[in-house]
């Protein structure tokens, strides 16, 4: 990555996981204790993050490139991603600005390349293209049972007042999600350099203190105390 001179490097930190885990919301978390360590940074999330990029994201999950297959998915979200680097994520790391993204390159590996049964190679041939080297420098994973995740989305959405309809995919059968967290399980097995998986069947807060307790340990800059 590049780095600004005479700047602490800046970092990119991803959250992957199942629907219904809580990405969101611990990453608005973890942008405010970021923010009381005066560290600028900047969330985003995947498919989107760029008006290009978001474009993409609403085709994908209005359902409309399903009958397309795995493989183009795939594609549309490499395109996004493409964007997504060039526009947003390289510009503000090579500032020094951190960066913060709701799911990155490893929920397509593990929705269209594992679960989707889209060939490796030409996974990791998008990635390559796509990332032009960003790889992250932490990636946390949440992990929850799914019948609990969706539990929790139904229950907030009856206290919202809500109608739950279920994007292109969260409409999948409950087998199918199940497949999905040991796919997230098994690429945070083979990448333990890189990730981190954190139960997410806790409370916001103790889960939002696990995470800090992470990144905390990763990054040296953060192991002072909180600026006044």
């Amino acid at each position: 990555m590049l780095e600004a001179p005479n700047r602490r490097p800046a970092r990119f930190i991803t959250f992957e996981g199942g629907e219904g885990v809580g990405k969101s919301t611990q990453v608005r978390r973890l942008l405010n204790n970021l923010g009381q360590h005066a560290i600028e940074a900047v969330r985003t999330r995947e498919p989107g993050g760029t008006p290009k990029a978001e474009a993409i994201r609403s085709f994908i999950l209005q359902g409309r490139s399903e009958a397309w297959g795995a493989g183009a998915e795939a594609v549309l979200f490499a395109a996004a991603r493409l964007d997504h680097v060039n526009q947003l994520i390289a510009p503000n790391l090579a500032k020094g600005t951190w960066v913060v993204s709701d799911r990155f390159c490893d929920s397509t590996r593990a929705y269209q390349g594992l679960t989707g049964g889209v060939d490796d190679k030409l996974i990791d041939a998008l990635e390559n293209l796509a990332l032009d080297g960003h790889t992250p420098d932490l990636t946390i994973v949440l992990d929850m049972d799914p019948a609990v995740a969706f539990r929790r989305v139904e229950q907030r959405a009856v206290e919202d007042g809500l109608q739950l309809t279920g994007d292109r995919f969260e409409k999948e059968e409950l087998d199918w999600h199940r497949r999905l967290r040991e796919n997230f399980l098994d690429i945070a097995r083979n990448n333990a350099d890189r990730c981190v998986v954190i139960s997410a069947e806790q409370d916001e807060e103790r889960l939002e203190a696990a995470i800090w307790d992470v990144v905390s340990a990763r990054f040296p800059e953060l192991q002072t105390g909180p600026v006044a």
